[in-house]
């Protein structure tokens, strides 16, 4: 046993770096996917049947595939599509992509429900205003919608940064992929996918108990 506890605080170091990667990736994940989500959302709710369409086509991929295939997809088939050499560091940008494309159709999911339950005379006043279509959803609109998003989009930070364990399969030097390293190495796989696990489970609880310490200020603000 004190050997085992020699080996985790031997492997505190690469585990760390690897976190530290894991957290750069669904930080960059998550900010692609809101950008995408808002748009996907807006267009899902257009007027328009070929934005819509469009909007309904993405969302209903990408959350219809496993987020593991669409790594692969995006690691391998999309090089030989574009016919481009894959640089040294496209494990780290096919990680953040293909997690941004599948965050973005959750997330456009979450933004369209919060939208939808803004009160629709709200933009009906608004328009009385003079307001324009756009200006009642930029002014009006938007800024409730996204108050009231927010601890969802906390949860989809959480399910995603679980999710990122995937991006191993494309040899990215995440906490998982470290973690299957040092396994390999010192034939420990208890010892080492135990250590791992906590620092998923640390990560996690930080997150949860910040989401939830949000929603409560959002609840407290929207009693006053």
């Amino acid at each position: 046993m004190e050997l085992r506890w020699e080996l985790m605080i031997d492997s505190l170091r690469p585990l760390l770096k690897g976190t530290v990667i894991t957290l750069e990736l669904t930080a960059g994940a998550v900010a692609m996917g809101i950008v995408i989500g808002l748009f996907m959302a807006l267009m899902r709710l257009s007027n328009s049947r070929i934005l819509r369409g469009f909007a309904i086509a993405y969302i209903d991929f990408f959350r219809g595939t496993p987020l593991l295939v669409q790594i692969l997809m995006v690691y391998f088939a999309v090089p030989q599509l574009l016919n481009f050499q894959i640089p040294n560091n496209y494990q780290f940008i096919a990680g953040i992509l293909a997690m941004g494309l599948n965050s973005g159709a959750y997330i456009a999911e979450i933004f369209r429900a919060g939208i939808q339950s803004i009160d629709k005379g709200q933009g009906e006043a608004a328009r009385s205003l003079g307001m324009s279509h756009g200006q009642a959803m930029r002014y009006v609109i938007l800024p409730q919608a996204f108050k009231r998003v927010i601890p969802p989009l906390g949860n989809e930070f959480i399910a995603l940064l679980k999710d990122s364990s995937l991006v191993s399969i494309i040899a990215l030097q995440d906490l998982m992929y470290t973690g299957k390293l040092i396994v390999s190495r010192t034939y420990q796989p208890f010892v080492i996918y135990l250590e791992v696990a906590l620092f998923y489970l640390v990560m996690t609880l930080i997150l949860s108990r910040f989401v939830n310490y949000t929603e409560r200020r959002l609840g407290k603000s929207d009693n006053r």
